[in-house]
């Protein structure tokens, strides 16, 4: 991969730095680097520093995120990162106002800082805060409001100005925004921010316990209360001003609080300020508090301003249409954490109130706001308003609010589960009872009597003959192993929940068992061409999902394997059971596969039978793992090896059934030896550790030296395991993951032991043995892990292309960051100069060894154009070298690197093309082993998903996956049969394509499910292959990119082609149609394929009319999409086509089906093959002619096509009828009625009653089978004639009526 090219800027002490990254490299692996490699930026903890992307806008500038990739953020060479602290100071100030200063991370959301800000001053229930930015009045506009204002402002909009200006409502507070950053909302580190309740939901049971929120309470009610935010009488404001007169100054004080003491405008409202007798009412209230504390007079205070009926109310002032009237005048409009209300702007009454449960859905523009009650009212309700988003916010808040709080009231135990056990246990210092469940054999009740002479029960041997005279042996009965379950220690909840998830699984394994007792049964199927083709597309989609599962459940054994390794305190249970619910999922939807595959499995492979030995083997040796890690079974740690060992030979024995056996047995034994051999040096390791233990002289440092020697000697045996497990499916990335953790397990296991030998003793001649031993198991793990990583890369060697390509693509690309360093250009342009050297001299290779003179010719001409192009570059870079201020020498050496990258990339296509292509199918075989992994998690989650709305979307999202992963399988599959077929690679490139959409959805729902799943472990199960199947998806979107790149414009080509073939299968279909040998597909029904070639044949018109209008018109990208629609439509008419008639039982019907298909595909053929010529000249008339005429002869055949499905024949046939009987009514006269006007008019009334019930049966057969259609519409022809004839009897009846009264 191509190194990237970074400025790191250290900003504390402004020194710049340029580091090369490799692209994948995480953001928190590049801060690592940086400390260890630049001194200046080694300062201060390593957690409080970021790289941050600056922009010229303060506002775009973002932190990187430490988990993301360098990759994500579209990096290029030469860009600027800061290395900064993230840590900045922001002061806030309360409304008493005061004044913290609080440090907050600059990369955080106001939503995640709030939590920090809240904590450090004492507040709980930070989400009903929030920040409001004071606005500087210099750069207010004239005026503020709710509705923005203007100086064109008409008459009626300055009214409200007047009347907003007698108001406070909430559009006066700048709330920030809690899903962004300070720095993105324009938040300076100098700015003061005030902190202020936002949401008034449990301000309820805010008292003198919490002095801090009661604090703040106060001061904002009293602030509200003096504005004339809260409307209040003169007698409620007064006891208001006693209340915070008695907060002010204490107790009342008759000599010191009299009239003129006070400064009413601190106590009043504006509107009361004058009125007589004021002070003095005040002080009365006041004298009335007697000696009430502060904190007491606060409580009384809040208690009676939550008593006012705007209290807690957040208003805004809108515009509403005037009832009856086109005319709109102004309102409040109220929000609280229980309603909406419409409010009196003059005197704040509730002229409307609205629960909040009975707002359904609401949308805000940026004029205009609206609320949909559902069901609770008739309309809606909308108001004129700029502010319609804050609004929204604010009764999104109440509602996010509401759900929180419910979701905490409605648990029940620590996990929120009512049905989960609450255990006691009495514990004294005598004695311990602990209380259990006992799970005792029942059985009937046996009536017997126990008086029987000479006859003694015992409870160890059954019933013994007594002997008179003699003394019977002792009885004693010794249990050996075991412990009766009533005295085990009692098992922990995620212990529980462990045991719950493997009884879960092992239901599921023993199922699995019984379903692969018997073969799946196929209908019989034909031997033509796409039945051929059918059969061969199932076996491999069935190969593909057996093999990922395959590799699932040899990767969750392992991880099983890893996770109980140590002590069972110490044991993450979740992820162990997220590991058996990964086992269990994959083993039944393998299951399914398995008996699909061995009843189309061919002789060649094996026997369907000795594929479901195979896979029985594979459940029983699952189930027997089970068994083993249960907490309860006490089972040594060898029989859970042993287990996960037969997991991976019957793994192993199963893909060599079906023949997807990747790995050779060879490189499975060096892989088995050399995990052996790491066991052997960790052996030798043990001997040397059990020599320093013999010699320590502390008790305490010998112990831990065992202990140490120990722990490696069971990680290594671990690692043996491990290996033998993942040996058979070593290709997947889960299993070398796990191998590779096994393998770190080791590692510290063994720097465990190492360290504790070198506290337990000073002989450095032991210490010596001790060390070398170590080296040998970290040489032998090394080799092991080695041998792992050369089979990830296939272990094909690097080309003899592909290196001198990357270097020459990586120097080009970072030389222009080494300008300024003439020591690093000279090298660069050494190594230039050697890997062009080295592909030259193998491109000349080539080329003297090819037989092809053409080819051979080509060959050295592009060598020549690469060796002139380097020397280009050479001279360029010493020009620069000797004028390195000089642009015209800075351009030249751009442009002699740039035609050095063409030459390179001329002179390596095929080598890069097939590198690329190499790298997609991997891709794309790894995003379809990660699609249906997650496909198996979700079917696992849905029996614990608590959210049907959730489940259901993620259902669907994992339906439309599956429905794309064939395509995708076959695309590869096709693509490595043919290496070289463009058309093989363009399909493998369009499903790749086609698969990304659907792939993502299926991550988002998956994502949005998980914390609706109440099973932790099949949560994390879903998570995980969420999050492996994102990053495949990222992977298989580069790759398909690069390689649609590489590959051209090829579309029409392959179009073409495919259209080929589909009319040579439909010429096959043709010919085992007249042998009788023609067999619907499985799933295949008349109704479904006639519905699907009426569907699809809309599809093919509507591609062909774009393939027309792009051809037209030159454009050759939009030629060749439209042409692979137009393909791909066409393919799903043939198999429609095929279907209808196959399933037909008319066999005239099914020749002419294929026949008119088999010609839309001939006349398809010469449509896209005159689009192309088209292209070549795209103003030529004579060929825009031709194209039209071949056009309008595939719509004749598509026509013809649709005509051929059973039933429209019949429909043609009834239009017609019915046209004929149309014909009666032109005649000049109509023939004189031969019945009586009653006998004419029943009769016209019976006809119509006829017909009317026709169209109604025809209405409802379009709905139902083909043959209903059929019937319903020959039937209505037929009333339709009956209905003319009457009608015409009846006219005649009038037309004699008119003669006999002319006569």
């Amino acid at each position: 991969m191509v190194a990237l090219s970074l400025k790191i800027c250290v900003r504390h002490c402004n020194v710049v730095k340029t580091m090369q990254f490799e692209p994948s490299t995480a953001v928190y692996d590049a801060c690592r680097v940086i400390r260890e490699r630049v001194p200046e930026a080694q300062t201060g903890q390593a957690s409080d520093y970021g790289l941050f992307l600056s922009d010229e806008d303060p506002r775009k500038g973002i932190w990187l995120e430490a988990g993301r990739t360098l990759d994500y953020y579209m990096l290029r060479n030469g860009d600027i990162l800061e290395y900064k602290k993230k840590q900045r100071p922001q002061k806030i100030r309360m409304l008493d106002g005061s004044v913290k200063t609080v440090m907050v991370d600059d990369s955080k959301t106001v939503g995640e800082l709030l939590v920090t800000i809240c904590s450090r001053i004492g507040i709980t229930n930070y989400e009903e805060y929030s920040l409001i930015q004071e606005t500087i009045e210099e750069k207010k506009e004239e005026g503020t409001g709710t509705l923005k204002k203007d100086r064109t402002l008409l008459r009626d909009e300055r009214k409200m100005e007047k009347l907003k200006a007698k108001l406070h409502t909430d559009d006066d507070l700048n709330w920030l925004d809690h899903s962004r950053t300070f720095r993105e909302q324009g938040v300076d580190e100098n700015e003061t921010l005030l902190l202020r309740r936002k949401f008034f939901y449990s301000d309820q049971n805010v008292d003198s316990r919490d002095p801090v929120q009661l604090n703040l309470l106060y001061v904002q009610a009293r602030d509200d209360i003096l504005n004339g935010s809260h409307p209040v009488s003169f007698e409620k404001a007064c006891e208001f001003g006693g209340f915070q007169a008695q907060i002010q100054f204490g107790p009342h004080v008759e000599h010191k609080h009299k009239p003129g003491f006070l400064d009413l405008k601190e106590f009043l409202p504006k509107e009361y300020i004058k009125q007589r007798g004021a002070e003095k009412r005040i002080f009365q209230e006041h004298k009335n508090c007697g000696e009430m504390s502060e904190i007491e007079a606060k409580v009384k205070y809040v208690k009676l301003a939550r008593s006012l009926r705007t209290y807690g109310v957040s208003f805004f002032l809108v515009k509403e249409k005037m009832k009856g009237k086109n005319k709109l005048v102004p309102r409040l409009l109220g929000i609280t954490k229980d309603s909406v209300m419409r409010v009196d702007e003059k005197t704040k009454e509730v002229l409307q109130e609205w629960p909040l449960t009975t707002v359904k859905r609401w949308a805000a523009s940026p004029k205009s706001f609206t609320l949909d009650f559902g069901e609770y009212q008739e309309s809606y309700y909308s108001v004129q308003t700029t502010e319609g988003e804050q609004i929204s916010q604010l009764i999104a808040g109440y509602i996010d609010i509401i759900l929180k709080k419910k979701q905490s009231k409605d648990r029940f135990g620590l996990e929120g589960d009512e049905e989960s056990t609450m255990l006691e246990e009495s514990v004294s210092p005598k004695k311990s009872t602990i209380l259990q469940q006992q799970f005792n054999r029942t059985g009937k009740v046996e009536h017997g009597s126990v008086a029987l002479p000479a006859v003694m029960r015992s409870g160890s041997s059954g019933p013994e003959t007594f002997n008179v005279g003699s003394m019977p042996s002792p009885q004693q009965q010794v249990m050996v192993g075991q412990m009766h379950r009533g005295h085990m220690p009692p098992l922990t909840s995620a212990q529980q929940a462990l045991m719950g998830t493997i009884n879960t699984s092992m239901h599921a394994v023993q199922q699995a068992q019984d379903d692969l007792s018997e073969l799946d049964s196929l209908p019989p199927l034909g031997q033509d061409m796409a039945s051929r083709v059918w059969v061969q597309n199932k076996v491999d989609e069935s190969k593909h999902e057996i093999h990922s599962q395959v590799d699932a459940i040899t990767a969750g054994t392992a991880s099983v394997v890893n996770l109980t390794a140590g002590d069972p305190a110490d044991t993450d249970y979740t992820a162990v059971g997220c590991a058996i619910t990964t086992i269990s999922s994959n083993l039944t939807e393998m299951s399914k596969g398995v008996k699909l595959l061995a009843a189309l499995m061919d002789d060649e492979v094996g026997s369907g039978e000795d594929l479901l030995r195979a896979a029985r083997t594979l459940a029983g040796a699952v189930s027997d793992l089970l068994k083993a890690v249960q907490p309860t079974s006490g089972e040594p740690r060898q029989t859970v090896l042993t287990a996960a060992g037969s997991i991976g030979q019957a793994s192993g024995d199963l893909l060599r059934q079906i023949g997807e056996n990747e790995t050779d047995e060879r490189f499975q034994d060096v892989l088995m030896s050399l995990a052996k051999a790491v066991a052997n040096a960790a052996a030798m390791l043990v001997l040397k550790a059990k020599n320093v233990a013999q010699v320590a002289a502390d008790t305490v440092l010998q112990n831990r030296v065992i202990a140490a020697a120990t722990q490696c000697a069971l990680s290594t045996s671990q690692l043996v395991a491990c290996a033998k497990v993942v040996s058979p499916t070593i290709s997947s990335p889960v299993c070398q993951e796990q191998l590779i953790e096994a393998g770190k397990l080791v590692d510290r296991s063994v720097e465990n032991c190492v360290r504790a030998c070198q506290a337990a003793t000073d002989d450095s001649e032991l210490l010596k043995q001790v060390s070398a031993a170590a080296s040998v198991v970290s040489q032998a793990l090394h080799d092991l892990l080695q041998h792992v990583r050369q089979f990830a890369s296939r272990g094909e060697p690097i080309g003899r292309y592909d290196q001198a390509t990357d270097t020459i693509m990586c120097v080009t690309e970072s030389i222009f960051s080494s300008m300024g360093d003439a020591g690093e250009m000279v090298r660069q342009a050494r190594v230039l100069a050697q890997a062009t050297s080295d592909l030259v001299s193998a491109m000349r290779s080539d080329a003297e060894a090819e037989i092809d003179m053409e080819n051979s010719k080509k060959l050295l001409a592009a060598a020549k154009l690469l060796a002139d192009s380097t020397a280009r570059m050479v001279e360029a870079a010493k020009g620069w070298l000797q004028h390195p201020e000089n642009e015209d020498q800075q351009q030249r050496l751009r442009e002699a690197a740039e035609g050095l990258r063409v030459a390179t990339n001329a002179a390596a296509q095929n080598a890069i093309k097939k590198k690329i292509v190499n790298r997609l199918e991997v891709a794309a075989k790894q995003a379809a082993a990660a699609a249906t992994q997650t496909i198996a998690a979700s079917q696992n989650a849905a029996v614990s998903n608590k959210n049907p709305a959730a489940q259901q979307q993620l259902v669907q999202s994992c339906k439309a996956v599956a429905d794309h992963i064939p395509q995708l399988v076959q695309g590869v599959r096709g693509s490595q049969a043919q290496a070289e077929d463009l058309s093989a690679q363009l399909a493998l490139i369009i499903s790749s394509q086609n698969f990304l959409q659907p792939g993502s959805k299926m991550v988002s729902s998956a994502k949005a499910a998980v914390p609706t799943v109440s099973d932790q472990a099949a949560a994390m199960q879903l998570s995980q292959c969420a999050k492996n199947l994102a990053t495949s998806l990222a992977e298989l979107r580069t790759a398909s990119q690069k390689a649609h790149e590489a590959c051209g414009p090829m579309e029409i080509d392959s179009a073409l082609s495919t259209v080929q073939t589909l009319k040579n299968e439909l010429q096959d279909a043709k010919m085992a149609a007249v042998e009788s040998q023609l067999k619907p597909l499985p799933g295949e029904t008349l109704e479904k394929c006639a519905q699907d070639l009426g569907s699809t044949s809309k599809a093919v018109g509507s591609s062909m009319a774009q393939l027309l209008t792009c051809a037209a018109q030159g454009n050759e990208h939009y030629t060749g999409v439209a042409a692979r629609e137009t393909a791909q439509a066409l393919k799903t008419l043939a198999q429609a086509a095929r279907g209808v008639a196959a399933s037909t039982s008319d066999p005239m019907a099914a020749h002419a089906m294929l026949d008119s298909a088999r010609d839309v595909m001939e006349g398809s053929a010469m449509l896209i093959q005159e689009a192309k010529q088209a292209l070549i000249a795209p103003g030529d008339a004579e060929s825009q002619q031709r194209l039209a005429q071949v056009a309008k002869a595939v719509s004749h055949s598509l026509n013809n096509c649709v005509n051929c499905l059973p039933g429209q024949k019949d429909v043609d046939v009834a239009l017609k009828s019915i046209g004929e009987s149309s014909k009666k009514l032109l005649v000049d006269s109509l023939p004189p009625s031969t019945k009586p006007f009653q006998e004419a008019q029943s009769e016209l009334n019976q006809a119509a009653a006829d017909l009317n019930q026709s169209a109604g049966e025809v209405v409802h057969a379009t709905r139902g089978q083909s043959g209903e259609l059929a019937a319903a519409s020959g039937k209505f022809s037929d009333d339709f004639d009956e209905f003319l004839d009457a009608g015409i009897e009846m006219a005649g009846q009038a037309q004699g009526g008119k003669r006999r009264e002319q006569e």
